[in-house]
C-alpha cells in the first residue's frame, strides 16, 4: 500500500472514517487519524488497519508533540465539531469552551506540518455565524498559515445519494487554486428506495406514543376531503379551537404579568379548553409551550402567522377536524407529536407511502425522492419508513443509514443508538471524493522517509 499510494493523508475528528473511505478510493494512504470517542477510536483501527489512531487532539498541544506524533502528509482532512455553529444549538461558536476551539487545533497542525492541501467540513450555518465574523476568522487564519482557500456548499443528493443534507466544505492549497474547479452536481433526482433492504428486520421498536401519533395523523389525512388543500405550513393542532390572545392584544405571559389570569376569562386554550375561572398555573397547563414562556410578551411575525393560519384552517374545516379531535384526543400526546408537516402535496393521502421523521417541529412527512437528513443530536429523529415501502413500519436500519453517508460496508458500532449518532455526525464519502479528485490533481506524493518522529498512536 505504501509503495502504491499516490498521496498520504490524515483524518481529524475521524468518526466512522468517511474521509478515509473517499480518499483510499482515490489511491491515498491514511497515516494518522484522531477520534476522541473510545468506541469509534477502536472501530477506526479495525476498519483501517495500518493507520496510527490518536485519541484527543487537545493533547497535541505544542509544535514538538505535533512533529513527533503526526506524520508528514500531503492532505489534511477534518470535519471539526459542528454543534457550536449549528442553528439547532446555542451557536456559541469559538466561545464554546469544549468544541468551539477545535478549529484552532486543526490550524496548529496545518502550521506545523504544512500539508499542501486540506479539506474541512462543517454545517452551512458556519458561513453565516455571528454575521460572518466566524467565516472571516477562519479565512484569515488559514490565509496567514500560507493557504489559498475556497468554500462551497454541497448536499449528497446532488451526487446521486438519497439524502438532503447540505454541508459547507473548505479547500486549501499552498500552491494556489488556479487549476482547481469545484465538481458540478451530477444528479437532480434521487430516491431513498435505492438504499433500502426489504429483508431487513426492525432494529428497534418504534415507541407506542409515536405509533399512536402516526396512526392519528394518518386518520387526519384520510378524513380530509379530497377537495380540501392540506396546509403547506406546519399544522399545529394545539391551535385548533384556541382563541387566547397572540397578536396586538398581547400574549398570555404579558397579560399574566400586567393584569393577571382573570384577563384570560372568556378565551380558549389549546384544543378549545376553557381558561375562565382558572388559576394562572392551570391556564399555563392548557396553553401551548410556545405561548407561556415568561418574558415572551410579543410573538415574532412568523409565529403569529402560523397561529393565525392554523386557527383559520380549523374553523374552515371544523366539520371533520372536530370529530377527529374527539376520536384521538391529541392533547394526551407530547406537543412535538401534536404537530404535523405534510410535504407531499398532490400525492395520495396515505402516510405509509412516505418517509417520516419525528422532530421537535412535529412529524414530518416526505416523499421518497426528498429523503430527510440524518441527524446526530438524537436517535429519535432516525427516519421511519412507511409500511408500503418495506412491508412493515420501521426505523431505517444503521446499515441503510450508512448507505446514506456512502460508507459502504464499514464496520459500525454494535449499539444501534451509538451507530445512529455516529452516522448523523459522519461526513459523506461520495461528496468528499467528488471534491478531493480535482483538488489532488498535480499533487506530488510525499517522498518515502520524510515523515519525522514516531507515528505510534496514543490511546
Amino acid at each position: 500500500m505504501e509503495r502504491d499510494a499516490r498521496f498520504r493523508f490524515i483524518d481529524l475528528f475521524a468518526g466512522l472514517g468517511g474521509f478515509h473511505i473517499a480518499l483510499q478510493g482515490l489511491g491515498g494512504q491514511g497515516v494518522f487519524a484522531a477520534e476522541w470517542e473510545p468506541t469509534l477510536n477502536r472501530l477506526y483501527s479495525q476498519n483501517f488497519p495500518g493507520t496510527a489512531v490518536w485519541s484527543d487532539v487537545n493533547t497535541l498541544d505544542d509544535a514538538r508533540v505535533i512533529r513527533t506524533q503526526v506524520p508528514e502528509h500531503d492532505l489534511l482532512t477534518a470535519g471539526f465539531p459542528c454543534q457550536p455553529f449549528s442553528k439547532a444549538g446555542e451557536q456559541l461558536g469559538f466561545a464554546h469552551t469544549l468544541q468551539g476551539q477545535l478549529f484552532f487545533k486543526v490550524l496548529d497542525i496545518l502550521k506545523v506540518r504544512q500539508p499542501r492541501r486540506f479539506i474541512l467540513e462543517n454545517v452551512p450555518n458556519i458561513l453565516r455565524h455571528k454575521r460572518g465574523e466566524t467565516l472571516d476568522t477562519i479565512l484569515t487564519e488559514l490565509k496567514q498559515a500560507g493557504y489559498t482557500v475556497q468554500w462551497r456548499k454541497y448536499s449528497p443528493h446532488e451526487f446521486g445519494v438519497p439524502q438532503i443534507r447540505e454541508r459547507a466544505y473548505f479547500v486549501g492549497s499552498l500552491d494556489g487554486l488556479r487549476d482547481f474547479q469545484w465538481p458540478e452536481p451530477t444528479h437532480q433526482k434521487t430516491d431513498i428506495r435505492t438504499v433500502l433492504d426489504d429483508s431487513a428486520l426492525p432494529s428497534r421498536a418504534i415507541p407506542p406514543q409515536t405509533l399512536r401519533a402516526i396512526d392519528m395523523w394518518d386518520d387526519f389525512l384520510r378524513r380530509s376531503p379530497a377537495d380540501v388543500k392540506l396546509p403547506s405550513f406546519p399544522i399545529w393542532s394545539m391551535e385548533f379551537g384556541a382563541t387566547y390572545p397572540f397578536d396586538d392584544e398581547g400574549t398570555p405571559p404579558a397579560i399574566w404579568a400586567e393584569k393577571g389570569p382573570r384577563e384570560l376569562d372568556g378565551f380558549m386554550g389549546s384544543f378549545g379548553h376553557e381558561l375562565s375561572g382558572l388559576t394562572r398555573e392551570r391556564q399555563y397547563e392548557l396553553l401551548p409551550s410556545y405561548a407561556r414562556r415568561d418574558g415572551d410578551y410579543r410573538f415574532p411575525t412568523w409565529k403569529r402567522a402560523f397561529i393565525r393560519q392554523n386557527r383559520d384552517f380549523f374553523w374552515t374545516n371544523r366539520s371533520w377536524i372536530a370529530p377527529w379531535m374527539e376520536a384521538w384526543k391529541p392533547w394526551d400526546l407530547p406537543q412535538s407529536l401534536q404537530k404535523f408537516e405534510w410535504n407531499a402535496q398532490g400525492d395520495e393521502r396515505r402516510i405509509d407511502k412516505f418517509v417520516l421523521q419525528v422532530r421537535a417541529s412535529g412529524i414530518r412527512v416526505k416523499r421518497t425522492t426528498t429523503a430527510p437528513s440524518l441527524v446526530a443530536m438524537t436517535h429519535t429523529q432516525v427516519p421511519i419508513l412507511g409500511s408500503d415501502l418495506v412491508g412493515v413500519r420501521r426505523y431505517m436500519t444503521p446499515r441503510e443509514c450508512a448507505q446514506l453517508q456512502s460508507l459502504g460496508e464499514v464496520r459500525l458500532p454494535e449499539s444501534d443508538l451509538t451507530a445512529y449518532k455516529a452516522l448523523g455526525n459522519a461526513v459523506n464519502a461520495s461528496v468528499v471524493r467528488a471534491i478531493a479528485e480535482p483538488l489532488l490533481r498535480g499533487l506530488v506524493k510525499t517522498k518515502p522517509g520524510l515523515a519525522s518522529g514516531s507515528t505510534k498512536a496514543a490511546a
